[in-house]
């Protein structure tokens, strides 16, 4: 497959327009510097619609659109679990922890740590957060976006992480998460539109021309054993995704810390006008979940059937784009790489929103300026893109499906996340201790099951490890109210009719699609 000059005309001048449009939001009123508030939080006036497309545009990226459309093709329609169950996480994040975090008006997740637990909890937190951003997140999605770009283009990886690198850093940098979130309502739209032209002509090739409902028929017939939702235990898969636990267990752990205490994720909401206002961008993105398989998966398990002898899963999404015509290619491909561009930017921003406001400010210069904040931020956001690129080869490469690679690392940590956030939320008598040691228990008992435990599943793992970290961190904890407990009584956890009638309607379109596909 080869670029035709109208699809890298149709490429670059997307590329040059997002930019132009990231500057143009980004600039300042005269006589108005640039502050910590505007660069890290876009000044706390993010609309709705601008949250709710920029958290599906800093979770779709690479590792979903290549790495979960790799799943799709080993394992099926099984994977969609993150992405559907990710819909009902969304709607308890924003009852339950945003009113919390808005409260509290807060800039950081280490920052909450530290209000409500003390400093050891935040630096810690705030440590495991940019290891995990720089090491596994930025690496897989700029090596899995120049595995993306190869395919298509032919470019080496190496030149394709520069130009994901260089291009995210070009619109985001200089204008903080303003720039980022306000592009992203475009970067969805031609996410959205790519995808769906991907899944339509994967599906149509299957029916020779007849159309994308006859090609589903003809891949229900071709892969019925790629639909099952819930996996039986003798699944060659099953322990990626073990059964009834997908909907009980761990699952749920996985995604509450992704999108509740995952600061590229909730830094959207912080950002909000008001409370309303990051609600109503919560419930959007549930809606933009529901349609996220038809986008990240279906390709996965089309190219089962039209290309069974694929290498490797992950070459499944770039396979499909192959189906693509010329004129439209260029299009398509500008989708994928605003996928990974505004992941990359989102995740690098929040690095250098956790490095400048929780160890930076504590550890070298207790009341920089303005400017020296914002600069700090700049230097950081450039260092974490430069250190992901250089090991992202040399740690992926050898890797078959790195979104479950992804889930299995996290999967150490994040029992032990959750378990923190939830004590601190309703526990009163939860203290730093209860912290460190939910913390530290999550990865020492995370290891010796993988060690001593291996046939259980992951997602086993992580939910009978979180159910331990609570324990720990309860019989730890003091004998009375912490004096940094959070008073809920003061917090208003009402939602209006609007979010509640979504609700509902998530909860109910969910169930449709688990009785359909059990």
């Amino acid at each position: 497959m080869a670029m035709t000059m109208p699809d890298i005309a149709v490429f670059v001048c997307y590329c040059m327009f997002l930019i132009t449009i990231a500057w143009w939001v980004s600039r300042e009123k005269a006589g108005h510097e640039k502050n910590s508030s505007d660069y890290f939080l876009a000044g706390n006036s993010l609309p709705w619609w601008a949250i709710g497309s920029s958290i599906i545009a800093a979770n779709i990226s690479a590792e979903q659109i290549i790495g979960m459309s790799g799943s799709g093709y080993a394992i099926g329609l099984a994977i969609a679990s993150y992405e559907w169950m990710a819909a009902i996480t969304l709607i308890i994040v924003g009852k339950f922890f945003l009113p919390i975090f808005l409260e509290k008006k807060i800039y950081t997740m280490p920052q909450f740590l530290e209000q409500r637990f003390d400093g050891r909890v935040q630096m810690v937190m705030a440590f495991f957060w940019l290891a995990v951003y720089t090491f596994v997140n930025l690496t897989a999605v700029l090596y899995l976006g120049a595995l993306a770009i190869k395919t298509i283009t032919g470019i080496e990886m190496l030149h394709g992480m520069i130009f994901l690198a260089v291009f995210s850093v070009a619109y985001s940098l200089y204008g903080g998460l303003k720039a980022v979130a306000l592009t992203d309502i475009i970067q969805v739209v031609l996410l959205i539109f790519g995808g769906l032209l991907v899944s339509y002509l994967a599906l149509d090739t299957l029916a020779d021309g007849a159309g994308a409902i006859a090609g589903f028929s003809t891949l229900l017939e071709r892969t019925p054993e790629s639909f099952d939702m819930i996996l039986s235990p003798d699944h060659e898969d099953y322990v990626s995704l073990p059964g009834i636990s997908v909907l009980i267990g761990g699952m749920w752990v996985m995604n509450i810390s992704y999108f509740g205490f995952n600061q590229y994720i909730t830094q959207r909401t912080l950002a909000a006008k008001n409370l309303r206002e990051a609600q109503k961008g919560i419930v959007f993105a549930a809606f933009l979940k529901l349609l996220m398989p038809l986008i990240v998966v279906l390709p996965g398990i089309a190219a089962l059937a039209l290309a069974p002898d694929l290498e490797r899963p992950d070459q499944a999404y770039p396979e499909m784009m192959k189906l693509v015509p010329p004129g439209l290619l260029g299009l398509t491909f500008a989708a994928l790489v605003a996928a990974i561009a505004s992941s990359l930017a989102s995740m690098a921003n929040s690095v250098s929103t956790i490095f400048t406001l929780d160890i930076y400010r504590k550890l070298f210069e207790e009341s920089p300026s303005e400017h020296r904040l914002v600069m700090v931020g700049r230097i950081a956001a450039a260092t974490s893109l430069v250190t992901a690129m250089i090991i992202a080869e040399p740690l992926l490469g050898k890797m078959e499906q790195a979104f479950q690679y992804i889930q299995e690392f996290t999967g150490f940590f994040t029992p032990g996340v959750v378990a923190i956030f939830l004590l601190g939320f309703f526990y009163k008598k939860a203290n730093a201790n209860s912290a460190l040691v939910a913390g530290i228990g999550s990865v020492v008992l995370s290891l010796l099951a993988r060690l001593f435990w291996p046939e259980l599943p992951f997602m086993d793992r992580v939910g009978l490890v979180f159910l331990a970290c609570l324990g720990l961190g309860i019989l730890v904890a003091g004998k009375t109210a912490d004096a940094k407990a959070i008073d809920l009584k003061g917090i208003d956890f009402s939602t209006s009719r609007g979010a509640n009638t979504s609700a509902i309607s998530i909860s109910l379109i969910l169930a449709a699609l688990y009785v359909a596909w059990w």
